[in-house]
């Protein structure tokens, strides 16, 4: 199924049965910390220790 034709029906489906209060307190406690995430990324850019060495046996 098309990604954009899934998420339409997701929010038609969210219009009609609104989720709770703590449920959206959830989701938008989550995107804020990705937010939080993102940000604090673009300022301070990616740890060099978080990312993977490139050298190495490959194994197939």
């Amino acid at each position: 199924m098309d990604p954009l034709l899934r998420l339409t029906m997701r929010l038609l489906l969210w219009l009609r049965h609104p989720p709770s209060r703590p449920h959206l307190i959830a989701i938008l406690a989550a995107l804020a910390l990705a937010m939080a995430v993102v940000v604090l990324e673009a300022i301070f850019g990616w740890p060099e220790w978080l990312t993977p060495d490139r050298g190495g046996r490959i194994i197939r």
